[in-house]
């Protein structure tokens, strides 16, 4: 059998000035006037080889760096499919193409599975599809190069690369650890973290509760840095801040036109929190619906995302939280038992602040340094009887209502000058509560603030019944919306308000955020 001899753009010099660094392409189709055509279509962009068979082709990959290979399927002797397989024995960095007049499955499949082929062109072709094919099959061998060159640097790396992980591992491990939660000597805390430091190391579900503000995250951020799964990611969701109907797709996620406004696919929290935690805040206030659905996830350790038929493993920690009585809503119905004792490998309970006192000072003082750094208002102290201060309130709100009176004594501070011992003494035109803490009031205030009214904490001592009703009925709403994080539905709910009378009174009040 006669062999075609190889096209004249064979040699270098035969390639136009300025094009030696073009990617090369090899066109193997045994009807010269198919060669032709695809080389008008792809000269300008690439430099061209040709060859009519198999054999003339080999010779060509032997002396060149071929990038491309665009090979016809239905040539005599050998067929493209079979031709490529070998091809992606002996040349595996060469992109794959194959063009063919039959649109047969049988040749495509092989080709995809056997010869590893990047595309599969039927004639007639339109050349600016194949141009753009043929540019696509560069991009992915350049993207591939490069990620053998970093594969390369990295295994080169490893040892380096290991020890800054293990490095940055140890600086989250002391800012998150179990002892950077602030509390006193003997704290009732402290056999909440004995027992989550113990059972962390364990790949057990965990279901920590108490009321809102008590530190449940903290907890769960530690036991994560405690734990094997440390490397991994720690995700967060608050299940009460989205509408049920957002929370499967902000959890498992969705595929694009699963739904109005879903323009593009969505990764989920839990593929992204895949290998680590994922730590689901307020869990109790999911309904019966999603429930069953959260159930399935755990139960199979894999999810569908929304607008999807195929599931998707996931490998996480399911650390769940609540400030609910969650045992009484299992037997009233309103969460589902399958569910409670899937998500209750181990129960913690946080204590609240009025039942751990001696936890207050030494959190207040934290609080303090770190308002302080926030709010650019540096050496504050606290009042000489800021301890009884702080210890004569119930603190409704836990520690996240005590950082903010913290930050709001230092905020609406309008005269501030340097005490004798460096300390700032602060006047402020806040409530009293607010004025005591810190250090610099006058011995008058302080007594006002203490004369032991019977009027509750912030209500004013003169004015007309009018504003101290208002008073107290400010300090309700601002009570119920701290408890509920500011989710106003139930705040509405508990109150016995519609969403739309509750926003009026916020804003009567200057309560709305």
């Amino acid at each position: 059998m006669s062999l075609t001899a190889p096209d004249p753009y064979d040699t270098a010099t035969d390639w136009p000035a300025g094009g030696e660094d073009l990617p090369l392409v090899l066109l193997v189709d045994d009807e010269v006037r198919s060669q032709e055509a695809m080389r008008r279509t792809l000269d300008e962009d690439f430099r061209i080889l040709c060859a009519s068979d198999t054999t003339a082709a080999r010779a060509l990959l032997e002396r060149h760096d071929v990038a491309v290979i665009l090979c016809d399927q239905r040539m005599p002797g050998q067929s493209g499919v079979a031709f490529l397989k070998e091809v992606r024995e002996q040349w595996p960095q060469v992109v794959r193409i194959v063009i063919s007049g039959y649109a047969d499955s049988e040749d495509i499949i092989a080709g995809v599975n056997e010869a590893g082929i990047f595309q599969y062109v039927l004639k007639p072709w339109v050349p600016d599809h194949l141009l753009g094919t043929v540019r696509h099959a560069v991009e992915a061998r350049r993207l591939q190069h490069g990620l053998q060159r970093i594969e390369l640097d990295l295994r080169a790396g490893t040892p380096a690369l290991r020890e800054r992980r293990s490095e940055k591992l140890r600086e989250a491990r002391q800012v998150f650890g179990f002892e950077r939660i602030v509390r006193a000597a003997g704290s009732p805390l402290d056999a909440v973290c004995t027992m989550a430091e113990r059972i962390a190391r364990y790949d057990l579900s965990l279901l920590v509760l108490g009321e809102s503000g008590t530190g449940k995250e903290l907890l769960a951020r530690a036991v994560h840095y405690a734990s094997p799964r440390a490397a991994g990611p720690f995700v967060v969701e608050n299940c009460a801040a989205i509408p049920d109907t957002l929370l499967e797709s902000e959890l498992f996620g969705h595929k694009r036109g699963a739904f109005t406004g879903a323009v593009d696919d969505h990764t989920g929290l839990f593929q992204r929190a895949h290998g680590g935690t994922i730590f689901l805040d307020e869990i109790g206030e999911t309904s019966p619906m999603f429930q069953v659905k959260l159930l399935r996830v755990l139960q199979e350790g894999e999810l569908r995302p929304v607008g999807s038929t195929r599931a998707v493993p996931v490998d996480v920690r399911v650390i769940a939280a609540t400030h609910r009585p969650i045992e009484e809503e299992v037997r009233a119905g309103r969460f589902r038992e399958d569910l409670y004792y899937r998500l209750a490998g181990v129960t913690l309970q946080m204590p609240p602040l009025r039942e751990r006192p001696g936890d207050i000072v030494p959190i207040a003082e934290h609080l303090l340094q770190l308002s302080m750094a926030e709010l650019g208002r540096p050496g504050a102290r606290f009042a000489d009887d800021a301890r009884a201060v702080l210890l004569g309130y119930p603190w409704p709100g836990n520690i996240r209502e005590l950082r903010n009176e913290i930050a709001r004594a230092l905020a609406l501070a309008e005269d501030v000058h340097a005490a004798a011992d460096g300390a700032l003494c602060i006047g402020v035109q806040a409530r009293d509560f607010s004025r005591r803490l810190l250090a610099g009031q006058t011995g008058a205030a302080a007594a006002t603030a203490g004369s032991g009214s019977a009027l509750p904490q912030g209500v004013p001592a003169k004015g007309t019944l009018a504003e101290r009703l208002d008073a107290i009925e400010a300090m309700v709403l601002r009570e119920v919306l701290l408890r509920h994080r500011w989710n106003k539905t139930q705040a509405a709910k508990e109150l016995g308000l519609s969403r739309v009378g509750l926003r009026a009174k916020l804003q009567r009040f200057g309560l709305e955020n």
